[in-house]
């Protein structure tokens, strides 16, 4: 009777009628499907590639029991992303912190070396995340039948420029590759301004652009146009902080770059506050990743009729 009833499944799922698709030029990031019975089902690029039920409004997170069964799920790929991501965020908070008071650097006997080890130790986490990011795109199963994907070769980076979640999650990585090598160099010492800007401004100025435009195609995959205000969805405000860090990243990296004579106190400033900023909104951003993830894996959300 399961192997009859499996089979009936399958044969309902070879028979969805795409009747409807949305999403920014040139992607389409939701579809709507219709079934023999005349049942419908909706698809969207974001939760089908994280494995997600249906959205999750975010008056859920304010039901305890809710909240706290996420906070520990080391069995999903979705919690080692978030909180590896959290953990990068807050080591770039600290740091940014430490530049912003150095009182307090001083209380805790670091030095400028020091602090920007800091940085480079919250950049492992950012890649770390950011590939398994990548790795979770690549290996999204592309058909719309839920049980079509349980043979599939699993591959380390994919190849897929049409998949805005791919394509999004691929400059992230690169991105996060050179904030490594930008914030390793940022330790060597007796560097002049030529050699800073090289290989420090440099990377940073060109990764923040890969991050802008990452979490830009994060932001209107979820929104399945260029723009969209929706407030009441987890995964919306996941993007949107997320984009809100990558604008700072970005302001960071312009004010960031080295000129000859006497350092610029005032740009330095302006710099690690929106590197500050820019943490804290990837910190968010994270952290409400982990009550998106509150639903069961599945591909495609039955409508109600």
């Amino acid at each position: 009777m399961d192997e009859q009833s499996e089979q009936s499944k399958n044969i309902q799922a070879s028979r969805l009628e795409c009747v409807e698709t949305k999403g920014p030029w040139p992607f389409v990031t939701w579809r709507a499907y219709r079934a023999a019975d005349q049942s419908r089902y909706n698809w969207s690029s974001r939760h089908h590639r994280k494995g997600l039920v249906r959205p999750v409004a975010l008056k859920t997170i304010a039901n305890g029991n809710s909240l706290l069964c996420c906070l520990w799920k080391p069995q999903e790929l979705n919690w080692w992303i978030g909180v590896i991501f959290a953990i990068g965020s807050l080591l770039f908070m600290i740091g940014s912190v430490l530049c912003l008071s150095p009182k307090l650097a001083t209380v805790w006997s670091l030095d400028s070396l020091q602090i920007n080890t800091i940085f480079f130790a919250g950049s492992i986490p950012f890649t770390t995340a950011a590939y398994l990011q990548l790795f979770q795109a690549a290996n999204a199963d592309e058909s719309t039948d839920e049980n079509s994907g349980s043979s599939m070769r699993l591959s380390i980076l994919g190849w897929r420029p049409g998949d805005i979640g791919w394509l999004s999650s691929a400059l992230q990585f690169i991105g996060t590759i050179l904030f490594n090598f930008n914030t390793f160099d940022a330790t060597l010492p007796s560097l002049d301004w030529f050699e800073s800007n090289l290989l420090i401004w440099v990377p940073n100025i060109f990764g923040s652009i890969l991050f802008l435009a990452s979490g830009y195609l994060a932001f209107i995959e979820i929104c399945h146009a260029y723009w969209a205000w929706n407030p009441k969805d987890v995964s919306w405000w996941v993007v949107f902080t997320n984009l809100l860090g990558c604008v700072g990243f970005m302001v960071s990296a312009v004010f960031g770059i080295f000129l000859p004579g006497p350092a610029n106190i005032d740009a330095a400033t302006l710099s690690t506050t929106f590197t500050l900023l820019g943490a804290i909104g990837f910190f968010i951003g994270s952290l409400l990743m982990l009550p998106e993830m509150s639903t069961s894996t599945k591909s495609m959300t039955k409508v109600a009729q």
